[in-house]
Order: C-alpha cells, then sequence, then structure tokens
C-alpha cells in the first residue's frame, strides 16, 4: 500500500501527549515523517528520549519533554518550552490515555478523579494553553483523541465517561475556536493492537483473532492507521472539517 504525504505539514510544529509509545509514538513518527517539527510529552522518561533519537536518526525533527499530563501547571510549562524552542504550534494532538480496566464495584472518588484527570481534563488545558498560538499563526487544528469505548464498554466506566466527555469537549471548542480558523476534531479508535494493549489484554494470537473477527474489515488496527487520520485532520486538506467525530475501528461491533 502506498499512504499519502501532507506538503502543508512540513515545518509546521506539533504537540503530542503521551507520544513515548503506543498510539503516540505512531504519532510522533507519523508527523516526524511528513517533515513537521514534533515536541511531545510523556511521564516515560526513557521510552521518550529514545522514540526522539529514531525520530532524529531518521532525519526528523522531534523534541521530547518528560511530564505527566495530570499536572496542568507542568503541562503548560512544556507547551511554552515547545514554543520557545521551535515556534507557535499548529497542530495539537491530544492523545495522553490510560484505559486500565476497573469494576463499577471498586471505583472511589479518588480513582474516579484521577480517571478524568488522565483522560480527559489535560485536554481542555492543552487546548486552552495552545489557543492563543494558534491565534496568532491564523490557523490550526487540535486533534482529540477519544475511543469507542464510550459507546458501552462495561469494564471500564471511568474510562468511557472520559472519552464521551471527550467529544462534547471537542463540539465546545470548535464553536469557541472558528471565528480564530482553528479547528477541532475528534478520532475514536477501535481495538488497536499496540504492545500495551498486547501485553495486557490480548495476550495471544486466539484473543486478537477474536476482536478481528467482530471487524467489518478483518486485519489487525494499527495505530499507523489512527495517525494516518490525524495526519489529514492536522493537514490543510481538511481545512473545511470540523466539530466533527471520526471513527477507525475497522467496523467493530
Amino acid at each position: 500500500m502506498t499512504f499519502a504525504i501532507y506538503p502543508s505539514l512540513a515545518g509546521r510544529n506539533v504537540f503530542i501527549s503521551g507520544g513515548a509509545t503506543g498510539i503516540g509514538a505512531d504519532l510522533v513518527r507519523a508527523f516526524a515523517r511528513n517533515r513537521a517539527h514534533v515536541a511531545f510529552v510523556d511521564v516515560q522518561r526513557q521510552e521518550g528520549e529514545a522514540m526522539a533519537a529514531a525520530v532524529k536518526s531518521e532525519g526528523g525533527t522531534a523534541l521530547f519533554l518528560n511530564c505527566d499530563v495530570t499536572d496542568v501547571s507542568a503541562l503548560q510549562a512544556r507547551i511554552a518550552e515547545a514554543r520557545a524552542k521551535l515556534g507557535p504550534i499548529a497542530v495539537l494532538v491530544n492523545n495522553a490515555a490510560n484505559d486500565e480496566r476497573h469494576a463499577v464495584a471498586d471505583v472511589t472518588a479518588e480513582y474516579w478523579d484521577h480517571a478524568q484527570n488522565v483522560n480527559l481534563r489535560h485536554h481542555f488545558f492543552a487546548a486552552q494553553a495552545v489557543h492563543p498560538q494558534m491565534r496568532e499563526l491564523g490557523f490550526g487544528s487540535i486533534i482529540n483523541l477519544s475511543s469507542i469505548a464510550w459507546r458501552g464498554a462495561a469494564e471500564m466506566p471511568a474510562y468511557a465517561a472520559a472519552k464521551a466527555g471527550i467529544i462534547g469537549l471537542t463540539n465546545a471548542l470548535a464553536r469557541a475556536f472558528g471565528s480564530d480558523n482553528i479547528r477541532v476534531n475528534a478520532i475514536e479508535p477501535g481495538a488497536v493492537m499496540t504492545d500495551r494493549q498486547r501485553r495486557l489484554w490480548y495476550k495471544t494470537p486466539e484473543s486478537i483473532d477474536a476482536i478481528v473477527q467482530r471487524q467489518s474489515i478483518r486485519t489487525t488496527l494499527l495505530g499507523e492507521d489512527i495517525a494516518r487520520m490525524a495526519l489529514f485532520l492536522g493537514a490543510d486538506d481538511s481545512r473545511m472539517v470540523t466539530k466533527q467525530s471520526i471513527i477507525v475501528d475497522a467496523g467493530l461491533r
């Protein structure tokens, strides 16, 4: 297969949360290969530094900044640092999340609050922080990673609630930022088989195949497939696309 390259992304500054591993790492690689200048944050320092080094070895631009996105002040500081080192951010990808499974009976108030902080709250504050930079540029694209889990995932209700909240936040910010020529969209990934998913939830070929057989397109869904949708939403090719939530799940039902 041959995939698109987006000339409008060349030289643009992109900020990605949770970019060290999983879908986030695929996002970092995809934007860097489109010649964007990528800054990304992650709580995993060793993995983040390795990712940045790998991108640079391929001739790309990647700035890793260690950060826990649940610390809003630290996240705001990292966004400011990315702007100081690279310039105004044109594309924001809010990706960081934790899809930890949990039973309804086991959820405490503290667990609930943490789930919202790691899966939802940082989306708002990152968007708030980049808004002036995009307004200065005269354009921008914010891409929020939701999940099809919000449509009914009994084994992770706090996560599902946060991912549903991302859809509402996306719609609200698209209206709030539209007059500044800033687009806000969401992506809802399906069962993406990252290393983490294979290590924690889908440990055997049989369990992966069981998911694939529930898809209309019976091919394993990868982080690269999510990244390609993010590239389109970040590029000028989608200049009139905003306030949308796009499902990328191979037709999982």
